[in-house]
């Protein structure tokens, strides 16, 4: 083995994060990759540490890869997103009503005025940046034509304990909220395990696609490490009942090359409801992390 070390960095949105990354330490461990991780209590500070060395690599999420490729680009350095879950591509967010209630009658998002709407945390693309913008596009805006009611927990880990959608989902079926945004996945989630009563609600409207999180490089790092790094992951099957336990708590079937041509809604979305500057610097307000 030799004495170079790949060390990649990820964000502790939840305690099973610990045996995820132990199980893969080991799995490229076994298979000749010297590897270690260091987690980080939020995405801002990971991505920062992208730029001092600290790590080769990062999970980000697809916030965080906004960010990241924004400070690179205007230091003039370069990063690449290098591979992704299948689980990450061609998600959409849905607006979720009650099934009785006016709205669904009416099947119109121009209701909408004057109503209260959940969202997820400050920072969850899915659950906050990317639906407003969605609303905006469609003529609605924020605190004048309806009351956004964010659930925001967890700061700095970008929506990814889904927490905050989970809450605001609880709060549409207590008749807090008129419509409540989550990502689809969740959507089905909340109402498999019950959080949504079975046929009590639909969606009245939805985003376009985008993509969720990714491997993301960073500027200068070792590419030989980086291409054994790859080369592991592309071989890990789903069949192999070795790997399959670990790809099962990262919530895939298969690893796939990373793609960044649908983060475009998010670069918008993030411009619109002014979170990063161009160069990635912090603009969102009373966001604490």
């Amino acid at each position: 083995m030799k004495d170079k070390k790949l060390i990649m960095g990820a964000v502790a949105y939840a305690p099973k994060v610990v045996t995820i990354w132990e199980g893969f330490k080991d799995y490229f461990y076994k298979n000749g990759l010297n590897f270690d991780y260091i987690l980080y209590s939020n995405y801002e500070a990971q991505v920062e540490a992208q730029f001092t060395n600290s790590i080769h690599i990062a999970w980000n999420s697809p916030l965080a890869w906004v960010r990241a490729r924004r400070m690179a680009k205007a230091k003039g350095l370069t990063l690449k997103a290098i591979a992704m879950r299948d689980t990450d591509r061609d998600l959409k967010s849905v607006l979720v009503i009650n099934k009785n209630s006016d709205l669904a009658k009416s099947g119109d998002i121009s209701k909408l005025k004057g109503k209260k709407i959940g969202f997820g945390a400050v920072d969850s693309p899915q659950a906050n940046l990317i639906p407003m913008a969605h609303l905006q596009s469609k003529g609605l805006l924020k605190g004048k034509d309806y009351e956004p009611i964010l659930f925001d927990v967890l700061g700095g880990k970008h929506g990814d304990h889904i927490g905050g959608e989970r809450d605001a989902a609880l709060a549409l079926i207590q008749g807090k909220l008129d419509a409540s945004w989550m990502i689809d996945g969740n959507y089905l989630a909340f109402s498999k395990e019950g959080t949504l009563p079975s046929g009590s609600t639909e969606i009245l409207d939805e985003t376009d696609f985008y993509d969720h999180c990714n491997f993301t490089t960073s500027p200068g790092a070792p590419e030989d490490l980086l291409e054994k790094f790859i080369k592991l992951l592309f071989s890990m099957k789903w069949e192999d009942p070795l790997v399959r336990p670990l790809l099962e708590l990262e919530g895939l079937k298969q690893w796939l090359p990373g793609r960044t041509e649908l983060y475009k809604l998010l670069e918008e979305a993030t411009d619109q409801q002014q979170f990063y500057s161009p160069k990635g610097e912090l603009l969102a307000k009373n966001y604490r992390y």
